[in-house]
């Protein structure tokens, strides 16, 4: 038979020691001391999305101040007139002048050889001279014409005269009886063959004058066109001697010496180094509001010369607009061509704007919100910006004087409503 262990159990008697009071009302205080101390942080945290440390926070105070809208870049020395020289004909070059030289206006720079094109000009000169003997051969048979139909005129009048006499005297005989009516008749005949005649040769002379003119203006209008074409040409021999067509500096050089070169190619600058200008490249942003006149600082070699936008281009290359600035005044000494300056354009100012702090919550939200401070947390609020500078916004709506703003680490927030905020 199995034995349990009934056997083995003992019964004790109970304590009869009394419970300390005290220890449970200790217990109770110290709970509700921990309640009292972390209630708080622990309501702020059920009402916030969630808790960023201020220390990874950028903040900015809203307030009243100037606004100064402008746009700075780096800019080039650049030569505001720098024409570019190109070949009129085809032919050899030899340089008169190298990169670097200094060169005054009408300076011979380059020359080139065209064989093709003198010979084509000795062609048209000996076409022109050959019109040209043409025509005065012309001008020689009209005047020998002319005085061929004048004397046929003289002798039509002479034999007219002659006849009216003949006439004249068979009538008289007539009448004396010492001749015959026939002769008369014939004396008449022969006046009026005469007359026909005499018509005759008049109208000959004004046919042979009108007919010689027109022949003769044609052999003159062929010199004359011809002359045009010996003229071109000669215009052409002339570019190939290029000249400097400004006072300045021999830029480069895109040919080399007795090299081969096509027509309209490439051949060389000049640079006016009297009249330079400063050229950037300005966000298509900013462009927008960029216009000729404009003010502006040009900072260089360790000074500043006051500026003024002379230009600015239509066209948007790689989302920049490009824009020149002349000096506004003398211009400095010892610039160089491309030489890098410092530029800053003044697009807007104002004297007295709400504004704040330009931060990365202008280009993340766009400027549609902001998160303001709060009783230890971030509130996310709507606001509308205005006018923006490199460093300031204008605040039109949403924000007064005195808030305090989160301008940047506001992407930790992950656009919750309200985050609490921790040390």
């Amino acid at each position: 038979m199995i034995r349990d262990t009934s056997g083995q159990d003992q019964i004790l008697a109970p304590s009869r020691r009394p419970r300390l009071p005290w220890l449970w009302g200790g217990l109770g205080l110290a709970l509700l001391a921990g309640l009292v101390w972390f209630m708080p942080p622990w309501l702020r945290g059920l009402s916030g999305g969630a808790s960023v440390s201020m220390a990874r926070l950028s903040v900015a105070e809203v307030g009243f101040g100037p606004l100064v809208r402008d746009v700075a870049a780096e800019g080039k020395v650049v030569a505001a007139v720098s024409p570019t020289l190109y070949a009129a004909n085809a032919g050899t070059v030899s340089l008169l002048a190298k990169a670097g030289d200094s060169v005054q206006r009408g300076q011979p720079l380059l020359r080139i050889a065209s064989p093709d094109l003198q010979a084509r000009a000795a062609q048209e000169r000996s076409n022109a001279d050959a019109l040209q003997s043409d025509w005065l051969r012309a001008q020689a048979d009209v005047r020998q014409q002319h005085a061929q139909a004048e004397s046929a005129l003289a002798l039509a009048r002479i034999e007219q005269q002659t006849a009216v006499n003949e006439l004249a005297r068979q009538s008289r005989a007539f009448d004396a009886g010492a001749t015959a009516q026939a002769q008369v008749d014939q004396a008449r005949d022969a006046l009026a063959r005469a007359e026909v005649a005499l018509k005759q040769a008049q109208q000959l002379v004004g046919l042979k004058d009108e007919a010689t003119r027109f022949e003769l203006q044609a052999k003159r209008q062929a010199f004359e066109r011809q002359q045009l074409v010996v003229a071109d040409m000669a215009r052409q021999l002339g570019e190939l001697e290029l000249r400097s067509p400004v006072d300045g500096q021999v830029g480069q050089l895109f040919v080399s010496e007795r090299g081969n070169v096509a027509k309209d190619a490439k051949l060389l600058t000049v640079i006016d180094l009297s009249a330079l200008e400063v050229q950037v490249q300005v966000a298509e942003s900013y462009a927008r509001e960029l216009q000729p006149g404009m003010p502006g600082e040009i900072r260089g070699n360790g000074r500043s010369w006051p500026g003024r936008v002379s230009s600015v281009s239509p066209e948007v290359v790689n989302n920049e607009v490009a824009a020149r600035l002349r000096f506004d005044g003398a211009q400095p000494e010892q610039l160089r061509q491309n030489q890098r300056l410092s530029v800053r354009v003044l697009l807007d100012q104002r004297d007295k704007v709400l504004s704040l702090a330009r931060g990365a919550f202008v280009d993340e939200s766009g400027g549609r919100f902001a998160y303001v401070l709060r009783d230890g947390q971030a509130e996310r609020r709507a606001i509308r910006l205005g006018a923006q500078s490199l460093s300031t916004v204008e605040v039109l709506e949403g924000l007064k004087p005195g808030d305090k703003v989160v301008i940047s680490g506001a992407d930790l927030f992950k656009g919750a409503e309200r985050v609490t905020l921790s040390p």
